[in-house]
């Protein structure tokens, strides 16, 4: 699979933009831009989605892209993956078709894993804990769910997650808009 950074420099090119222009267009500074396309620094997956934005392409440019419809993801299509810089364990869960709106994961938190960053971007979340415990901040309320409990919230709303174990925390996540 081609890196993300390569895939990023590669579109701008294509569509002529410069530096500069990108920056502009995603509230970036060029100096990250730049950094981000020779791959020396991590990328948050909202600055991705601002690139992607920008460049008029949905984040799942970035990775795998199926061409076709395919409702049903079997186990054997259900492939880990983590973004660049971040210690996140991905599953996409989702089926892949035009339209679609939501993004369902299954996500996977390190032990003693901590957001060091607040996150705000459009859409909606809902994460259900299968395994573990999360500490989650969202809007300045912390709240902690066991297995089996869930929250769902504006992803406006500023956030951030922890995993506040010495073990694995496993999440379903279901999330708008498309992300991968």
């Amino acid at each position: 699979m081609v890196e993300i950074h390569t895939k990023i420099r590669e579109l701008r090119q294509q569509q002529g933009l410069t530096l500069k222009e990108l920056s502009e267009n995603t509230n970036l500074s060029v100096g990250f831009l730049s950094q981000v396309e020779r791959g020396t620094s991590s990328l948050a997956i909202t600055s991705l989605k601002k690139i992607a934005d920008s460049l008029g392409v949905e984040m799942s440019y970035f990775f795998q892209q199926e061409s076709s419809s395919n409702y049903a993801v079997t186990l054997e299509h259900q492939k880990s993956f983590e973004v660049e810089g971040n210690a996140t364990k991905y599953v996409k869960l989702s089926g892949s078709f035009p339209g679609r709106n939501l993004e369902s994961m299954l996500v996977t938190l390190r032990p003693f894993q901590k957001d060091t960053q607040l996150y705000s971007h459009p859409g909606e979340e809902f994460h259900y804990v299968v395994k573990g415990k999360l500490i989650i901040r969202v809007d300045n309320q912390e709240y902690m769910l066991n297995p089996g409990e869930s929250i769902h919230f504006p992803s406006e709303k500023e956030h951030q997650w922890e995993n506040p174990l010495n073990e694995e925390t496993v999440l379903l996540s279901v999330l708008t808009p498309v992300l991968f």
